[in-house]
């Protein structure tokens, strides 16, 4: 699972939260304005019974989806990284070194 972020992502985001093995996600369909918190104690022991144990990678954040308060998101997984470089969001040639294409863009044939 892929978290963008950037000034402007319907063109390109510079910065990807890549979570490999998650386990459990709730969030928004789409949301700006992230703020990451601590997971509350609640939240921790509400994953270790949804999965079973404590995860290494517990994300809990706050963020603007539009609503009249800001909306919770968590995520749970095996493992974070994260990746800095132009990611662009549509076709493109001749991409400079650290730009790359989203995974969903065909390349240019």
């Amino acid at each position: 699972m892929r978290l963008g972020a950037g000034h402007d992502i319907s063109y390109a985001h510079g910065l990807e939260l890549v979570f490999s093995d998650p386990v459990f996600v709730t969030c928004p369909a789409a949301f700006q304005n992230l703020v990451f918190r601590a997971p509350m104690p609640e939240e921790l022991r509400f994953i270790a019974r949804q999965v079973g144990e404590t995860p290494p990678v517990l994300i809990a954040f706050k963020a603007d989806a539009g609503g009249a308060s800001l909306a919770s998101g968590l995520v749970a997984a095996g493992h974070l990284d994260i990746v800095q470089g132009t990611v662009f969001r549509y076709r493109r040639e001749n991409l400079a070194v650290g730009e790359r294409l989203a995974p969903w863009v065909k390349p240019p044939a």
